[in-house]
C-alpha cells in the first residue's frame, strides 16, 4: 500500500486549483478519554480505518472508546483569504483541534464537511493537527449500513474514523461554499446557483458552459443582497447532448465572482448534464421506467462498496474506475448502491461511464428485531409485505426513539444535497426491507421537497406503502410474478447465488441463496434465472432488476466479482449474451 494513497481530488464537482492532499501516514492512538494522548500508539495510513489491514493497524474501535489522529502540516501555498479544512467523511463524531485550537467538528459518518481554520493557523509555520473521534457502531441510532462489532451473514466488520481525503484549500474572504447547479432538460438551460461564505452574495456571478473544449454559453448575473447569486443559461440546439449510458454526456462548467479586488475572487470547475426521468406507459399501457422520454430497460447489480484490505474505502482511484468499467463491459447500465454513500469520485465516474445509480439512504435507528423485520417477513412476503410502517411497529423496525428518528430526516437531506450535483444518481430509496423504517410516506414527501427530478423507491423490499415511483419487489424465495401496476415495477433485489471460487475464499462460512459447486454451474445457473425466470416477466411490466450482487464480501460469497476484484465468477462471454437477450426482448415488449 503506498504511503500516499488516493491523491486524486476528491470533490470534481467543486474544484478548485488550490489542493493539498493530507492522505498518508498520521499518529494514532485509541484511549478512554477525549483529552490529547500522553504518547501515541503508532502510525496509521488515512483515510483507512484502523479496522482495516490498509491503514497498518487492525484495531477495533469500541464504543465509548476515542479514536485519536495528529499530524503537521503546511497550508497550501500562496498568502491572504481562508484556509479549509476538509474531510470526506469521518465516522462518526469528531472534534478537531489546530494548534491547541478547538476549530469544530461534525456528527455523521457519510457527509463531507470543512472548517476555517485560518485563524488557528500558526504565523511561523509548524502547524499540527489533532482529531479526536468516537463511533457507537450499533449502540447508537445513526446510519450504520452493514457495520457490526460481530460480523457474519449479510453483516460486515465495522469501520471508525477517517475513511475519505483529507485535504487544504486557500480561498478568497468571501467564496463559494456550495453550488446548486439545475439542469432542465425539456427547456435547454441549466441554471446555477452559488452560495457564499458571506453576507452580501456572489456580486457578479458569471458561469460558462463548455462541450468538448467549445465555450456553448456564458452569461453573467447580477449583484444580490444575500448570500445567493443565480445565473441561468441557454444550451443551444447544435449542442444539445442528452446523457444516458450509451451516451454519457457531460458538460463542463466553470463558475466565479468578481466581487472586489483579484485576491478576492473565486472560481470553481464542475460540470453537469442534460437528462430527465419518468414513468409513463409504454405502446401497451405498461407503466414503466423512461430516460429522455424513452421506456429503458434497468438491469444491474446490488453493490455494498466493501473492499478486503480497505472495508469501506478502495485501495486506488483506479480499482474503482476498472471495477465500473468491468460491470458496464458485462452489460449493465443499473448500480444499487445499498446501505452505504460513496466518495464523490465514486459517483463522478459513474457519471462518465454511464452507470445509473439507485441511493439507498444508510440505514440506522435502534437495534433491529431480525427474527421479524427480515426472517419472518421474507419468509411471510405475500402476508406481510404491505405493513404499515405505523407506530406499532417502530420498536421492530427500530425506530422507536425520537431521536432516531430526527436523526433520520437529518441524515436523508444531508444525502440528497451531498449528492444530487451527480447525474448518474436516477433514484432515491429511502428504506431498505423495513431496516429504520418509520413513515415512509413522509420520506418519500422530503425527498420530493429538496429534489423532484429523479425517481423515487419508497421501501425497497417490503412495508411498502403504496407511494414513490415503484413497486419495488425482492425475491429469493418465491416464483417471480409481476403484474402491471399503478407504479412501475423493479426487482430490486434478487438471486444472490453463492460460490466460494478457489483460491478466492472467504474467511468463514460462505453465505449465500442457494450454492453453486463451480464456475459452471454458477453460470448455467445464473443463464437460467435470467432467461427463464427474469426474461418472461419483462413484458408483464417488470422494467428494473437488480442482482444480489457486484463481489463477495467477506461470508457473503454470492458475488458476480471475487471480493479482491481479480476474477469474474460466472462466464464473462455468457453475462454479456444474456444481457443483450435481456435488452432486445425489453426492446420488443415495450414497441
Amino acid at each position: 500500500m503506498q504511503h500516499h494513497p488516493l491523491p486524486e481530488y476528491p470533490r470534481p464537482a467543486l474544484r478548485r486549483d488550490s489542493y493539498e492532499n493530507l492522505n498518508g501516514l498520521w499518529q494514532y492512538a485509541i484511549t478512554g478519554s477525549a483529552g490529547l494522548p500522553a504518547k501515541w500508539d503508532g502510525d496509521i495510513l488515512v483515510p483507512y480505518s484502523p479496522e482495516t489491514k490498509a491503514s497498518g493497524v487492525g484495531r477495533t474501535l469500541q464504543p465509548g472508546a476515542w479514536l485519536h489522529y495528529h499530524r503537521s502540516f503546511v497550508p497550501p501555498a500562496g498568502t491572504g483569504g481562508r484556509v479549509l479544512l476538509h474531510f470526506g467523511a469521518v465516522d462518526y463524531a469528531c472534534a478537531v483541534q489546530v494548534n491547541g485550537h478547538l476549530v469544530g467538528g461534525h456528527r455523521g459518518g457519510y457527509w463531507p464537511f470543512a472548517l476555517d481554520i485560518t485563524d488557528a493557523l500558526n504565523p511561523a509555520g509548524h502547524d499540527r493537527l489533532w482529531v479526536a473521534v468516537q463511533d457507537p457502531t450499533g449502540t447508537g441510532v445513526q446510519a450504520r449500513g452493514k457495520q457490526t462489532l460481530r460480523p457474519g451473514g449479510m453483516f460486515y466488520p465495522a469501520q471508525s474514523g477517517i475513511w475519505q481525503t483529507v485535504w487544504l484549500e486557500r480561498v478568497p474572504e468571501n467564496y463559494i461554499t456550495e453550488l446548486t447547479v439545475t439542469p432542465d432538460y425539456d427547456a435547454r438551460t441549466v441554471t446555477v446557483k452559488a452560495h457564499t461564505s458571506l453576507p452580501g452574495g456572489a456580486a457578479n456571478l458569471w458561469a460558462v458552459v463548455r462541450a468538448g473544449g467549445v465555450t456553448i454559453a456564458e452569461d453573467w448575473g447580477s449583484d444580490e443582497a444575500d448570500r445567493d447569486g443565480a445565473v441561468t443559461l441557454h444550451i443551444p440546439e447544435e449542442h444539445f447532448f442528452p446523457w444516458s449510458p450509451d451516451t454519457p454526456f457531460l458538460y463542463d462548467l466553470t463558475v466565479g465572482t468578481t466581487q472586489g479586488e483579484e485576491e478576492q475572487r473565486d472560481t470553481v470547475h464542475s460540470y453537469f448534464a442534460l437528462r430527465k426521468w419518468s414513468c409513463a406507459p409504454d405502446a401497451h399501457g405498461i407503466m414503466r421506467f423512461c430516460l429522455n422520454g424513452k421506456p429503458i430497460l434497468l438491469n444491474g447489480l446490488l453493490d455494498q462498496g466493501y473492499w478486503p484490505e480497505g472495508l469501506y474505502t478502495p485501495p486506488s482511484d483506479g480499482a474503482v474506475v476498472r471495477e465500473l468499467q468491468t460491470i458496464k463491459e458485462l452489460g449493465f447500465n443499473l448500480l444499487r448502491k445499498h446501505a452505504k454513500i460513496e466518495p464523490q469520485r465514486w459517483y463522478y465516474h459513474c457519471d462518465k461511464l454511464g452507470l445509473i445509480v439507485w441511493q439507498d439512504m444508510v440505514n440506522g435507528g435502534g437495534p433491529y428485531k431480525l427474527w421479524f423485520v427480515t426472517y419472518l417477513t421474507n419468509v411471510f412476503q405475500p402476508l406481510l409485505r404491505r405493513l404499515p410502517d405505523a407506530r406499532p411497529l417502530w420498536s421492530l423496525l427500530g425506530r422507536e426513539a425520537e431521536a432516531g428518528r430526527e436523526e433520520y430526516a437529518r441524515e436523508l437531506e444531508a444525502t440528497v444535497k451531498a449528492l444530487q450535483r451527480h447525474p448518474c444518481v436516477g433514484c432515491w430509496v429511502p428504506f431498505n426491507e423495513g431496516w429504520g423504517q418509520f413513515d415512509a410516506a413522509g420520506a418519500v414527501e422530503a425527498v420530493r421537497r429538496l429534489d423532484d427530478t429523479r425517481l423515487v423507491d419508497e421501501a425497497s423490499g417490503w412495508y411498502d406503502q403504496g407511494g414513490g415511483d415503484v413497486d419495488s419487489l425482492h425475491n429469493y424465495f418465491y416464483p417471480l410474478r409481476v403484474r402491471p401496476r399503478s407504479r412501475v415495477v423493479a426487482l430490486s433485489e434478487y438471486g444472490g447465488i453463492a460460490w466460494p471460487m478457489p483460491g478466492h475464499e472467504p474467511p468463514r462460512r460462505a453465505y449465500g441463496y442457494g450454492t453453486a459447486k463451480n464456475r459452471a454451474e454458477l453460470t448455467a445457473r445464473w443463464k437460467k434465472l435470467q432467461l427463464e425466470t427474469v426474461l418472461p416477466q419483462l413484458k408483464k411490466g417488470l422494467s428494473a432488476l437488480v442482482y444480489t450482487q457486484v463481489s463477495d464480501v467477506e461470508d457473503e460469497v454470492n458475488g458476480l466479482f471475487t471480493y479482491d476484484r481479480a476474477a469474474i465468477k460466472p462466464d464473462p462471454a455468457a453475462v454479456r449474451a444474456v444481457n443483450q437477450a435481456l435488452e432486445a426482448a425489453f426492446e420488443k415488449t415495450v414497441e
